[in-house]
């Protein structure tokens, strides 16, 4: 059975926390790939910023709804959570836009389960971590290129 170290993309586009949200979507459309895992100085994954958090910046800040209780307003929704969007909405940084719980998968990790983590959860990039180092990713063309038969 294929493991990810058997179909993962070796050599990893990275980008910084402080790289600028421009950089970003300049990479992912350039290399026409789906997410960039973001490291640190000291080489440690932080976070992944992917094509769908960019889009997220784009949506309209949702208006959270009040209803009056004894002449006060009360919102129906969180304000943590609006908080959370709109820092999102107006990032200018990877740090402000990325995912920063990254799910990772082991170098051993099957190709079926490798597939259905993507399909279940939705995920298009799932960076290989071995010994706490990112080693490589996997993204649906990887899984894809499977199909092909070797010449």
């Amino acid at each position: 059975m294929r493991t990810a170290q058997d179909i993962m993309t070796r050599s990893v586009l990275t980008i910084s926390p402080d790289a600028d949200i421009t950089e970003a979507a300049k990479v992912l459309l350039d290399k026409q790939i789906n997410g960039l895992p973001v490291i640190d100085a000291s080489g440690n994954l932080v976070g992944i910023i992917c094509q769908s958090d960019l889009v997220r910046m784009q949506k309209s800040l949702p208006i959270p709804s009040l209803f009056t209780l004894l002449d006060g307003f009360v919102p129906l929704s969180s304000t943590a959570l609006l908080e959370t969007e709109v820092e999102r909405i107006a990032a200018s940084k990877v740090s402000d836009a990325m995912t920063s719980k990254v799910v990772t998968i082991p170098g051993d990790m099957g190709l079926d389960e490798i597939a259905a983590l993507m399909v279940d959860k939705k995920f298009h990039t799932l960076p290989v971590v071995e010994k706490g180092r990112l080693v490589g990713v996997v993204g649906k063309k990887d899984i894809i290129k499977t199909l092909i038969p070797n010449p």
